[in-house]
């Protein structure tokens, strides 16, 4: 079983759209996949078109309360199903305070869980909270959406302090599988330069001990895509939504290198039209 933490210090980066698209891709691919939506603003739920609050208990009472995942997990499709969210997670981390172990309490909950994944991803808050600190540690990797930015670089050395110090304190099998470019901008010149400072940014800092030594720039690109961004409207994937889109395309192609095959779709940068095309 993969657990994934999708992860980044930054809002607005795709971290929820990566989240929900890659597990529905897995899901269409055969693999039992489940998502754990960590984000109190639950952005992950709506998108799979629950409603937080009348959708039966939230990650919220699992956390607090140590009721099984089996009462907070709710089927959306074939292969796929969700652990939904709450505002009420925005105050887990007060009402954790003085819980011994509080960091691991996700990490249990999926042991004891009797229903296995090929897949698990969980969509993560934008902040180090006790949220992401469950998370991290019940994760066996981390994938990290990422703008093709030159600011978006500057917050990526304190999340990979962040997972090494995860890594080396309380979870040992954590590793860095990769960043993923979204809200690509094709045939920019500023998006080639980035994405040449993130393979020296991961040259320059390559360790054998590192959790980021294997971590990978995945060569499939999220083009920004109007579609992508009108899906969660309607409580669907994008490829329940669009599934011709270039978004259904290149989120298919994500999930192809995830499971460690080529990507779906190779695109060359040339042959892109408007950023916003279906």
């Amino acid at each position: 079983m993969r657990r994934i933490a999708v992860l980044n210090q930054k809002g607005g980066v795709g971290k929820t759209t990566t989240t929900v698209n890659l597990a529905a891709a897995l899901a269409m691919a055969g693999y039992k996949t489940q998502v754990l939506d960590l984000d109190p603003q639950a952005h992950a739920t709506l998108h799979l078109g629950l409603l937080p609050g009348r959708s039966g208990p939230s990650l919220y009472e699992a956390l607090t309360e140590n009721l099984p995942l089996a009462r907070v997990r709710r089927t959306v499709g074939e292969n796929l199903s969700i652990c939904g969210s709450h505002i009420d997670l925005a105050g887990a981390e007060l009402e954790l305070l003085s819980t011994v172990g509080r960091e691991v309490i996700l990490r249990d909950q999926i042991s004891a869980d009797s229903e296995k994944f090929d897949f698990i991803l969980m969509d993560c808050p934008p902040s180090l909270s006790v949220l992401t600190l469950n998370a991290l540690c019940a994760a066996t990797e981390v994938l990290i959406p990422l703008q093709a930015h030159f600011l978006a670089l500057h917050g990526l050395s304190k999340l990979l302090e962040t997972v090494h110090l995860v890594s080396k304190r309380v979870n040992r099998d954590l590793k860095v599988g990769g960043i993923v470019l979204c809200l690509y901008d094709a045939g920019t010149r500023h998006g080639s330069e980035v994405i040449e400072d993130l393979s020296t940014f991961f040259d320059t800092r390559r360790r054998a001990n590192a959790p980021w030594a294997e971590a990978k720039l995945f060569q499939t690109r999220i083009r920004r895509n109007i579609r992508l961004a009108e899906c969660p409207s309607f409580g669907q994937s994008i490829f329940q939504y669009a599934p011709t889109s270039r978004g259904a395309e290149d989120y298919a192609s994500l999930a192809a290198e995830i499971q460690g095959l080529p990507a779906a779709s190779i695109w060359q940068e040339g042959d892109e039209k408007t950023a916003d095309a279906a």
